[in-house]
């Protein structure tokens, strides 16, 4: 089974792609803080890191000492999901593997709608530019495969640039961009 694979049918867990999620968006933390943040205990907390460990989904920054270790979240590949590629790979996938797959779309959805949720009723308390800033929109595009692609890639450029400008700056937030491209359906059909 490729590492993708291993990766994939590990994160497909409710606990584990949480932890995965809090550490990307909130970066470095020891197993006690995760486990608060998320409502769990240390044990199955530590328990799910080492397994997001074994896959190189998160890893030990070796600036904790004795039991406390501080786990981040592994630099996710640029083509991923979540830090999983989801296809592509020689001999195609099983059914557990597109089971794994759909689960954890599923679930990013879930988290997406969660954190969607929780702007849109905790946006009266932030700064009016920030109001302005943020948001949920669409754009419709007239393109093919390989120009989505493109676009796509165009995209995480943008948003690579990005990720780590704000350093140093006392204005900077940190920013949780999704993208979603979907095809919407054939003409005549809804």
């Amino acid at each position: 089974m490729s590492t993708d694979r291993a990766a994939l049918r590990t994160l497909a867990h409710p606990l584990r792609s949480r932890l995965l999620a809090e550490l990307r968006v909130h970066g470095g933390a020891t197993g006690t803080e995760l486990a608060a943040a998320l409502g769990t205990n240390t044990g199955a907390t530590s328990y799910h890191l080492r397994r997001l460990e074994e896959v190189g989904l998160v890893e030990d920054t070796g600036t904790g000492t004795g039991r406390r270790r501080v786990w981040r979240a592994a630099p996710a590949p640029e083509t991923s999901v979540l830090g999983v590629g989801v296809g592509g790979e020689e001999g195609g996938s099983d059914e557990d593997d597109a089971q794994a797959a759909n689960w954890l779309a599923l679930d990013y959805l879930a988290h997406f709608g969660d954190r969607a949720q929780g702007w849109l009723r905790e946006r009266g308390a932030w700064e009016a530019s920030w109001q302005e800033a943020c948001g949920l929109e669409d754009h419709t595009v007239q393109v093919s495969a390989e120009q989505l692609t493109a676009m796509r890639a165009e995209l995480l450029e943008v948003l690579e640039r990005y990720r780590r400008v704000g350093q140093g700056n006392p204005q900077a937030r940190r920013v949780v961009v999704y993208t979603c491209a979907l095809p919407l359906p054939s003409a005549g059909r809804r």
